[in-house]
């Protein structure tokens, strides 16, 4: 009887410290985890990262004093020209403003209501003679208002950019009516120091507060010198969507009283060709082994009004002729109350001859009215006879088979 008795008490002492083991165990791996330093993320938002391949051979680390940090920007050449930007935490993220904004002149804390008391003192009178030529069609527009401000170092021979927001824009996407809007900076004449912000996602009102830094410019120079900023919008099946521009003359702008806040109001690009009949965008691909024409309509925009009521209700008539005859024909869905449309439909074509010297193609765009007779808003015509980017669409296709081609045609008169 004593064994059984001896035997149960050391299987009952075996189960509690097996127990207490495995509970000490799974502490000890717990505690492990939480004091593990998570590994950082890294944001590639052209933050903090110097560009160019003569600085790649030494990374950036986390941490370096102040003192390291000057003597690294010491050893760079006076005159050579490279694109420095401004740090950002280690999650990619600016670090909150604080309290201090209420007494702090910095015009970095200053909030956008500010702009418009302080844009009189800070802008010369020359500057200002851009916004006032602004026509009343392009206010129409609606475009938004970029907010920026300008500064020269005149210790590092340094030209300051510092993008802050935009207001205002216009939805580029029907379907959610926002926009993923970025902005695109070049200086001018130049055109080689271009730069971006980030993309931001499903927004009117973006506030990128990026700041570009240019070393190696005089400030002899900056008179001469253009800035040109391109408001967009990202796209991530086609093209990116262009809302607009923004030019700055330097001439007159006198920036040895240190930063200058400025805004502008966003206008199109290129107004003379968008206000035209509007711009269609096709893509055409040549299958000499079918002898098969694809045409996808992808893409209209900036189509002109209808009639006094509001927008048209725009659709594609496609026209396929062999020695000016009509020998295919087909047609788009009707898109509703939209200057930008998005058609995204394919169409083939059977080519009753080989090659395509005897072929042309026309496209229509109709405004459906079910009252009366459809309107043609314009019209564009793809061939070896014709002019300008029709013509050059059409030599691409028949030089590249097999390949899909897709390009922005302004469409004319119907």
């Amino acid at each position: 009887d004593e064994i059984p008795t001896v035997v149960g008490i050391f299987s009952a002492f075996g189960l509690v410290f097996s127990v207490s083991l495995f509970a000490w165990i799974c502490c000890q791996r717990k505690s492990s985890k939480s004091n593990k330093t998570p590994p950082y993320k890294f944001v590639h938002v052209l933050k903090g990262v110097d560009i160019y391949p003569e600085n790649l051979n030494s990374k950036k680390k986390f941490g370096v004093d102040d003192k390291n940090e000057a003597k690294n920007k010491s050893v760079l050449p006076k005159n050579s020209l490279h694109l420095d930007l401004e740090k950002r935490d280690l999650n990619g993220n600016f670090p909150k403003t604080t309290s201090k904004m209420k007494s702090s002149p910095d015009p970095e804390n200053v909030s956008p209501r500010h702009f418009s008391e302080k844009k009189k003192d800070s802008v010369s009178p020359d500057s200002l003679k851009s916004t006032t030529s602004l026509s009343s069609e392009e206010k129409q527009d609606k475009l938004g208002t970029l907010f920026f401000s300008l500064e020269y170092n005149f210790e590092k021979k340094a030209f300051v950019v510092n993008i802050k927001e935009a207001r205002g824009l216009p939805a580029m996407d029907e379907q959610s009516m926002t926009s993923d809007p970025y902005i695109k900076m070049t200086i001018l004449p130049e055109k080689k120091h271009k730069v971006k912000t980030r993309v931001l996602r499903k927004t009117l009102d973006p506030a990128f507060d990026e700041t570009f830094t240019f070393y190696g410019i005089p400030y002899s120079q900056i008179q001469d010198l253009t800035l040109h900023f391109m408001i967009l919008s990202f796209d991530r099946f086609s093209r990116d969507d262009v809302i607009g521009e923004v030019l700055i003359p330097l001439a007159g702008i006198e920036l040895s009283g240190g930063r200058m806040l400025m805004d502008r109001e966003i206008i199109k690009r290129n107004v003379r060709k968008s206000s035209g009949r509007g711009e269609l965008l096709i893509s055409l691909c040549y299958q000499s082994t079918t002898n098969t024409l694809t045409v996808v309509v992808l893409k209209a925009r900036h189509l002109p009004k209808s009639d006094v009521s509001g927008l048209s209700d725009p659709y594609v008539k496609v026209n396929l002729y062999h020695v000016k005859k009509r020998i295919s024909k087909k047609k788009t869905h009707v898109k509703k109350c939209t200057p930008n449309a998005v058609f995204n439909e394919l169409f083939v074509f059977d080519i009753p001859c080989e090659g395509l010297d005897d072929i042309s193609i026309e496209f229509l765009v109709l405004d459906s009215d079910r009252g009366s007779r459809n309107e043609v808003i314009g019209r564009l015509t793809l061939g070896s006879s014709a002019e300008g980017t029709g013509g050059e669409h059409w030599k691409e296709i028949c030089e590249y088979p097999r390949r899909q081609i897709a390009k922005w045609h302004m469409l004319c008169d119907g």
